[in-house]
């Protein structure tokens, strides 16, 4: 009977999110949604993936990492590099920004994964800032001038690109490997104790966010005509961050809310920057001072789903035995 619910659960999802796509596309093409929501669109649904692939190292791993924009733009130049230099298609530009972005990942992960809370967010943000400034002196890819790029970013792409991380992310999350991250977070030294190989774990949950993010770079770089590494700095991390904190450490369904309103936020708020600095400000206040877990903390959307519903059924239930 579970397996049927949850097969039911299942397809009714593949359903509604079919629908949704069909809907958005339709409106896409007629031209009722204009250029400037179809962007801010792309724009939520890329900052969704990146929201995501930070909460796997944060929120379901334990590890502080703000460097986040560095394999962001790892994945941007590596797919603008196969697409602009060597002309290979799309879709194999979003690969390899995303394996690049892995490579990257274990670069930095396997050494400093052995380091725990600020020495570890040392080392990320100092990752982040070498990758800008690197690409800064690299007078292939543009240099501080940046380097052209063709808008091949499609809703069709983002939305298979936001299905598959989401799918993948969950399983990961609900298999062995997704628990053992887990215990990681609630305790390392007692994981280490019970024979869990945490170096092993982190890094791949590590490489698993590095490369979602890459392919999120390569829709990044492929959704505006010109990228430069001034995109990629410390408050382009700073913002992901937000996105996962705001939501709640270990709630993806909270990074996906958050990031979808602090992007609505800061769409609206683009022309007043300093503004939109000072209102990120005020809610990190309020959300540290009122609710420090974030807005869901570690829970899902779906979990208040089926606590109405075993509430209703311990009704009836209650009904019946009064009844009898």
């Amino acid at each position: 009977m579970s397996i049927l619910k949850q097969s039911k659960g299942f397809w009714l999802s593949i359903i509604v999110s079919l629908i949704f796509f069909v809907v958005v596309q339709w409106l896409i093409s007629s031209e009722i949604l204009s250029s400037y929501y179809t962007n801010t669109l792309f724009t939520l649904s890329i900052n969704i993936i990146l929201a995501i692939s930070l909460h796997l190292i944060i929120g379901i791993t334990g590890q502080f990492s703000i460097g986040h924009a560095g394999f962001l733009a790892v994945g941007a130049y590596a797919s603008a590099i196969m697409t602009m230099k060597l002309e290979l298609p799309f879709p194999i530009a979003l690969i390899v920004g995303g394996i690049v972005a892995t490579i990257a990942g274990l670069i930095i992960g396997i050494p400093s994964l052995r380091l725990k809370g600020d020495y570890l967010a040392i080392a990320t943000l100092g990752f982040g800032e070498i990758v800008r400034i690197i690409l800064l002196n690299i007078d292939y890819v543009g240099g501080a001038s940046g380097m052209q790029v063709m808008n091949y970013t499609t809703w069709p792409w983002v939305y298979a690109c936001l299905l598959i991380s989401i799918i993948v992310i969950v399983n990961f999350t609900n298999s062995t490997h997704g628990r053992a991250c887990i215990s990681i977070r609630e305790n390392e030294i007692a994981s280490d104790a019970m024979g869990i190989n945490t170096t092993y774990y982190k890094v791949i949950a590590f490489a698993i966010g590095s490369f979602f993010a890459g392919v999120a770079g390569g829709l990044y770089a492929h959704n505006f005509y010109i990228i430069q590494p001034t995109n990629f700095g410390f408050l382009k991390s700073f913002d992901i961050l937000i996105f996962v904190v705001l939501g709640g450490l270990g709630s993806l369904s909270g990074a996906v809310i958050a990031a979808v309103i602090l992007t609505i936020v800061s769409t609206f708020l683009q022309d007043y920057a300093e503004t939109r600095m000072i209102i990120y400000s005020l809610v990190l206040i309020i959300v540290m001072l009122f609710r420090p877990q974030g807005l869901l903390g570690t829970r899902e959307i779906t979990s208040f789903f089926k606590k109405s519903k075993d509430a209703g059924g311990g009704t009836q239930n209650g009904n019946k035995q009064t009844t009898a």
